[in-house]
């Protein structure tokens, strides 16, 4: 795929991929092993001018393209899929609301620090009695009185809750008009009366926070609207396009470090006196996981170039997410079965890859989910 690239992208890529390699790969399993939030790997990231790499320079971007975002997040969770989604999340659904719905206020005041890293931002979508019926599963409530809207109710699964700067929050603000009736408000950390949760404890992806997050009367102030009332639930259907994107290229890189890890260790390995790399059995399950995480590479790309030129990307967004983390998937459980034994203990990093690959199969949208959005375009569209 590199033949495709610009100048800037390939720059963009070779400097992401080598501080990756300098700053977070040495890091990556003792991160996993103890839980750890990596703050001090984010602000270099941001003094490499990564945190707001897809957003204009005005509000503190690197003024890159989506395609660029999409390499650097790859490349990132090539290294640790923990900082990888952190990453990916603070991008698409942190930053993505404010740049796309915000007034030039709103962006200059809380798009501006996110962009710079001076802090990471985060979407509260998931309640407790939802997920995927987003429109239908909302119970949090935003009243306005005065000049304050009053917020209660609860949400879960929020990543980076626990150190987020604004959560921007789906609420309920017209109960009689059901999804034309949710709207998005920007929640500061310091807003009174908003409480977070535990960090929840997960199967992979050990370094990124997830957390649940109530709101007990919290106030925020009517400003902090994003966009007009009752298009909460169409800026949430934008974001998760843009954002899958990001998860196609998360499951890219996962699977391209459990590849990278097969190949080394099926030359290193003998077994009846020779490379395990000589074996057929072995060689088809790395030609597989090539040729499917290849596709998978071309398939975001597609639609980070759609994006990028201001074209309808929905429909690709949802076929690059879902291609990649079922083919990142394939590739993390193949490299556990090249690498045998090992590929079971936490000594060898392949069984970290499969833990921290399996959210990209549920999050912004399971693989049951998205296979019904992307059938329904085609009979709808007759794509």
């Amino acid at each position: 795929m590199d033949f495709q690239l610009t100048e800037e992208q390939r720059a963009i890529q070779e400097m992401v991929h080598d501080f990756a390699e300098k700053e977070i790969v040495p890091r990556a399993s003792d991160i996993d092993k103890s839980d750890e939030f990596p703050a001090d790997v984010f602000g270099k990231m941001a003094a490499q001018g990564l945190m707001g790499l897809p957003f204009p320079e005005q509000y503190g971007g690197g003024g890159a393209d989506t395609m660029s975002q999409a390499l650097a997040v790859e490349e990132v969770s090539r290294a640790s899929g923990s900082i990888g989604l952190t990453y990916a999340a603070h991008l698409s659904l942190g930053c993505g609301p404010i740049y796309n719905f915000g007034t030039e206020e709103q962006k200059k005041n809380w798009l501006t620090p996110l962009a710079k890293g001076e802090a990471l931002g985060a979407l509260a979508l998931t309640e407790a009695k939802g997920g995927s019926d987003l429109a239908g599963s909302v119970a949090i409530t935003a009243a306005l009185k005065g000049d304050e809207w009053i917020i209660n109710g609860s949400k879960m699964y929020v990543t980076s809750g626990a150190v987020a700067r604004s959560i921007t929050t789906l609420c309920i603000t017209d109960k009689s008009k059901g999804h034309r009736g949710l709207s998005m408000i920007l929640v500061p950390q310091d807003a009174p009366g908003l409480v977070i949760g535990k960090v929840e404890e997960k199967m992979g992806l050990h370094g990124s926070l997830t957390t649940q997050v109530f709101f007990e009367d919290c106030r925020v102030p009517k400003t902090n609207l994003l966009g007009g009332a009752g298009e909460g639930f169409r800026q949430a259907m934008v974001t998760l396009d843009g954002g899958r994107i990001g998860i196609g290229a998360m499951a890219v890189g996962l699977g391209r470090a459990a590849l990278e890890a097969s190949i080394r260790y099926a030359q290193e390995r003998n077994a009846f006196g020779k490379p395990i790399a000589d074996f057929q059995a072995i060689q088809w399950m790395v030609a597989d996981a090539s040729m499917e995480l290849e596709a998978a590479r071309l398939m975001v790309a597609k639609a980070a170039w759609l994006k990028d030129a201001k074209e309808r990307f929905s429909h690709e967004a949802a076929m690059a997410k879902l291609f990649a983390s079922e083919a990142a998937d394939r590739a993390c459980w193949k490299a556990i079965q090249i690498h045998g034994g090992a590929g079971y203990l936490r000594d060898f990093p392949v069984e970290r890859f499969y833990r921290d690959n399996r959210l990209t199969l549920i999050g912004e949208g399971t693989s049951e989910i998205l296979r019904m959005v992307i059938a329904r375009n085609i009979l709808k569209n007759q794509i």
